[in-house]
């Protein structure tokens, strides 16, 4: 009794400390004191309240003092492993489980899957499964979500199905699974037959709902999952609002995320979400509004939220205000910088922009550009014609920083070309985008068409016009784009051409709008 009250007493601490290396290594120097029961629980403590590189060096000190490792040894482990660099430590500790005879339980079998897994080692995931005798649903579960993981959500539909074949009993988990497959798959009729065998089988919608809500949000059936919020019994948590008010923004149901909004307690996920509708509806009033929520619940401390706010007041015009809240957020992320250039460089202050990309690597921070900072930046020179400027970024981008160019690096780096007047340089960047193994986007052939336009380059711009045309042959945007082309260059033959084309395939020319609501008797469309 006494050597198990010792350790319990211990795995009290972790909720309220963090553990330092000096108490670290005065419970290791106890190890070989300590039974193997009370040590594997303080394994499973640490790794339950996060402190992963702990429970790593506790496992090295216990593998060197007891011979009689267990399942409920390795398991804690394989959790800290998931979290902690280099895979080769994982590999290690399973190669460690064989030697001792620990693998073959479905519980550390099933972590052992769970590792591989999250450590994109699908093949090595799948044969952890197939190797095991006895599987349970938590076992399958985890091969649901090692197939979501990498994207495969057809093999976890397939997964599913090989479930029902040998009756394993479904949980709610494996029904999230499902309906995060098929809204990966925008596969509507299968989602609406998990929703009929949720209600079939009277399961915890608690759990269930926001994946529901999740899953029509996904394949645009907005009302349905409006209908799943407003039908559900059991008491609406933070998750569920949240589900609903981003799903409403992803379909562009800006005045219903917005109301929906109004009725539940703010928190920074539901406010940058709504924040998000903002922007794309250029709602000033309305985002002021949830800046002074932001502001009164003490949310304009996180990064995320102001990073969203200043995304909003750019949108809206109000690039001094973006600047403000710019200046004022303490812990600057890459996503902060890229979106006060962006800021910029969308208003045509393309020297600010510059200024500030400059400053980026100087500040105390550290923060490094990413790729989305140089397209950003590309943009900024381009809207305001500073070529020199611009090409010195483009060339910087894998010689200082080393990052690779995009298509879209490329599409921005030839337009500001084309503006400028050198077509010349425009094939030449082109030629060596090619020589890389890039392959041609329609945003490139839609650069080099304005370029050739702008320096009428009929012959090569017709090569542009032909592959735009054939990479995208039903976008209205791309024909208005090769007819105006064309109509540059007097062929207006070819403009009378294209405009049956669009008439005979149902193609509509996209009308154009820009406004900013920034009045107070708005309000009532909005909330």
């Amino acid at each position: 009794m006494t050597t198990l009250t010792r350790p319990i007493r211990f795995l009290c601490l972790p909720a309220k400390c963090n553990f330092k290396g000096l108490h670290t290594h005065h419970l290791f120097d106890e190890t070989s004191q300590r039974d193997i029961y009370s040590l594997n629980a303080l394994l499973a403590s640490y790794n339950r309240y996060g402190q992963f590189s702990t429970t790593w060096v506790l496992f090295s000190c216990i593998h060197r003092a007891k011979s009689d490792l267990n399942a409920y040894t390795f398991t804690p482990v394989l959790g800290a492993c998931r979290a902690l660099p280099r895979p080769e430590r994982g590999r290690q500790v399973h190669g460690l489980m064989i030697k001792t005879g620990a693998e073959s339980g479905t519980v550390a079998k099933t972590a052992v899957m769970d590792m591989y897994s999250k450590y994109g080692y699908l093949e090595d995931s799948v044969r952890a499964f197939k190797e095991m005798e006895f599987k349970d649903v938590v076992t399958w579960n985890a091969l649901l979500s090692s197939f979501l993981r990498h994207g495969l959500a057809r093999e976890a539909l397939g997964a599913f199905e090989a479930m029902r074949v040998e009756r394993v009993e479904i949980s709610e988990f494996t029904l999230c699974s499902l309906l995060k497959a098929c809204a990966s798959l925008k596969a509507s009729p299968q989602g609406k037959q998990v929703h009929g065998m949720v209600v079939v089988m009277g399961r915890d919608m608690l759990i269930l709902g926001t994946a529901l809500i999740d899953f029509y949000s996904a394949v645009g059936c907005i009302s349905e999952a409006m209908k799943v919020f407003c039908g559900l019994n059991c008491r609406k948590d933070d998750a569920m609002f949240n589900s609903l008010v981003a799903g409403c923004v992803r379909n562009k149901k800006y005045k219903e995320a917005l109301s929906i909004m109004s009725t539940m307690k703010p928190n920074v996920i539901a406010l940058t979400s709504a924040l998000t509708a903002c922007s794309e509806n250029s709602n000033l009033w309305i985002g002021k509004q949830i800046h002074c929520v932001a502001m009164r619940h003490g949310f304009t401390s996180d990064t995320q939220m102001c990073n969203v706010l200043l995304d909003m007041y750019a949108k809206c015009g109000k690039i001094s205000n973006a600047r403000s809240l710019f200046n004022g957020i303490s812990n600057k992320n890459v996503v902060s910088w890229t979106s006060m250039i962006d800021a910029y460089g969308s208003h045509g202050n393309g020297l600010e922009a510059l200024d500030l990309f400059k400053r980026m690597g100087e500040e105390r921070s550290e923060v490094l550009p990413n790729s989305v900072t140089f397209l950003a930046v590309l943009s900024a020179c381009g809207h305001s014609g500073l070529v020199e400027q611009g090409r010195e970024c483009f060339n910087s981008a894998p010689e200082k920083y080393g990052l690779d160019l995009g298509p879209e690096h490329y599409g921005c780096f030839i337009d500001m070309l084309g503006r400028a007047g050198q077509i010349d340089e425009v094939w030449c960047v082109f030629q060596d985008m090619v020589e890389h193994g890039i392959r041609p986007t329609a945003a490139v052939w839609s650069a080099l068409l304005n370029a050739c336009g702008h320096n009428l380059d009929v012959t090569r711009g017709e090569v542009a016009a032909k592959h735009l045309l054939e990479l995208e042959p039903n976008k209205p945007g791309n024909f208005v784009l090769v007819s105006n082309f064309y109509a540059t260059i007097g062929r207006w033959d070819s403009v009378d051409q294209l405009r049956s084309i669009m008439e005979m395939k149902g193609l509509v020319k996209e009308v154009g709008s820009s406004w900013v609501t920034d009045s107070k008797c708005h309000e009532s469309d909005f909330t």
